[in-house]
């Protein structure tokens, strides 16, 4: 096996397992070894090679969590640029990410992909459809508009996409990735603006692979359960290629699915997994129909749990422990450091609640308004440095200026760097909320109601005052008897007066983005025009 110290791309890093060892399992379907998914991924390299994909060319895709995904991803990767892209867009939103991406061709499914391709503003795109069969192989096909009076799909073993024979010298050696080449390009969420466009290079990857791998001490007996989309950096890196980077195997249910999630779990020994905060308290909620006597329901083989891409509640944190018996570890990650950037470690180092750990691999320091280093429990926006960051955003000068001072980028986030090197997110600077001169941390409210029994879900944010420029709000889902008035008289009780929301909305669902995370821009533009549900 290959040095995983060496590893500069993706395709390098398929190097690392063992030929015979399992590298993805389908629940209730194949098993792809390490030696199948090599083969797998030279052959749909040479396939799209064969269509015209070169290096320089950027190939979205549209499928859905699976064995499928995976393997066209890192096919993708080693031959051009991967864009993947939320199933559930509409076809205004596939517009945009296909004209901003500059996407040469979309890879989907065999069903409802043409509309898709159709619906890039400059035109129909080259259309691949990855289909698999029943033994886990992946191929691709080109479909065709049945209004050219030919067969909807053909393989694509000889002719590039204009159906001319592949130049004779690109046949026998297809030009490598080079780490400096990008792999994968994502949006951000786009909170004050259109998204961004994030370029991701091999070596910022595979630094953030080498970096996870060492915090959380991988190997090829680790098996990790994929339960976030692949559309996004958290299942893409976290879940994914860091197993791979560790020659362990990765299992990859469809979807997650709170009611069979233990006995996948069980089923397949899977050592570690890593999701968002949401989805452990659906795990929660369904463990509460379990009798008092009734075991814990984790694997025997379970190490830890991770947590990432959104605050993890310390109730939660600390319920998730004592349901399943092994320690859960915030982190935390974004996009443009090609996603880990800090964690809690593991046992015996210390987890702190309410911190996301120090920095792993990664450069993490507070900074003022002025790019400024502040000393030690100083509050300021969070900035990192590393080689896993990326150089800058694609085509947005302003956003570049404004994101990186000194080498440093700036996250975005408030919070504080203890002595220990811990680092406490205390919200996100442009969702603090401006009461009168006095900035709130919407995070804040949240912990305080979700410390409240009957609260099961909650998020704050800012409203207009006429007075006091913004007011505190809330929303909150409830899995217990409470009235508005009655959350806001315990808020009282734990925050100071200006701290406290003064309107309460209790519905039966928050929104949330596509991968699950909530997204509290979007929660104040639906609840800040309603009428109040409490006013104090």
């Amino acid at each position: 096996m290959a040095n995983r110290t060496e590893a500069k791309t993706l395709l390098e890093v398929l190097d690392y397992g063992g030929g015979p060892h399992a590298a993805l399992v389908a629940p209730g379907g194949p098993t792809l070894t390490y030696d199948n998914l090599r083969a797998q991924v030279a052959r749909l390299r040479g396939q799209l090679h064969a269509y015209g994909i070169r290096k320089e060319d950027r190939v979205a895709i549209v499928l859905p969590n699976g064995l499928e995904n995976v393997l066209t991803f890192l096919a993708v990767t080693a031959t051009a640029t991967a864009a993947p892209l939320n199933a559930a867009y509409k076809l205004e939103e596939f517009a945009f990410y296909l004209e901003d991406t500059n996407a040469k061709a979309v890879i989907t499914g065999p069903e409802g992909g043409r509309e898709i391709a159709k619906a890039a503003p400059g035109g129909p795109l080259l259309h691949i459809i990855a289909e698999i069969d029943d033994q886990g192989q992946v191929t691709f096909t080109e479909a065709v508009d049945d209004a050219e009076g030919v067969d909807s799909n053909h393989a694509s073993d000889d002719t590039n996409h204009a159906g001319v024979q592949p130049m004779e010298e690109e046949r026998e050696g297809i030009p490598l990735p080079g780490p400096d080449d990008v792999a994968l390009v994502l949006h951000t969420s786009g909170t004050t603006s259109q998204p961004k466009r994030v370029p991701l290079t091999h070596r910022n990857l595979t630094t953030s692979l080498r970096n996870i791998v060492a915090t959380y001490q991988l190997s090829e007996s680790d098996v990790s359960l994929c339960i976030m989309p692949l559309f996004h950096v958290h299942g893409l890196v976290a879940s994914t290629l860091s197993t791979l980077q560790s020659g362990g195997t990765i299992v990859v249910p469809p979807r997650f699915n709170p009611l069979n999630f233990w006995p996948v779990v069980k089923e397949y020994g899977v050592t570690w997994f890593s999701g968002v905060p949401t989805m452990y308290q659906a795990l929660l909620n369904r463990a509460k129909s379990r009798g008092p006597g009734d075991p814990a329901p984790g694997a025997d083989t379970l190490r830890f749990i991770r947590s990432c891409s959104a605050a993890l509640p310390p109730s939660v944190m600390h319920d998730m422990e004592e349901q399943v018996g092994v320690p859960v570890l915030e982190a935390y990650g974004m996009t443009e450091a090609a996603h880990q950037m800090a964690s809690n470690p593991l046992p015996p180092g210390m987890r702190l609640p309410g911190s996301v750990g120090p920095g792993t691999g990664v450069d993490v320091a507070i900074m003022d308004e002025a790019g400024v280093l502040l000393p030690t429990s100083g509050k300021g926006e969070v900035v990192i440095r590393g080689a896993n960051v990326t150089l800058g955003y694609e085509a947005n000068a302003e956003a570049n200026q404004s994101s990186f001072t000194n080498g440093w980028f700036r996250t975005g986030d408030e919070g504080i760097v203890d002595a220990d090197g811990y680092l406490t997110l205390t919200g996100r600077l442009k969702e603090l909320i401006n009461r009168s001169g006095e900035k709130i941390s919407p995070r804040e409210i949240d912990e305080v109601l979700l410390d409240h029994p009957a609260v099961a879900e909650a998020v704050a944010f800012g409203i207009p005052h006429p007075t006091h420029g913004e007011e505190p709000s809330a929303v909150v889902v409830l899995d217990g008897e409470a009235t508005p008035a009655e959350l806001v008289a315990y808020c009282k009780t734990r925050l100071a007066d200006f701290k406290c929301p003064r309107v309460i909305h209790i519905v039966e669902q928050i929104p949330r983005g596509a991968t699950g995370k909530l997204q509290r821009r979007f929660v104040a533009e639906a609840f800040s025009g309603q009428g109040a549900t409490a006013r104090t």
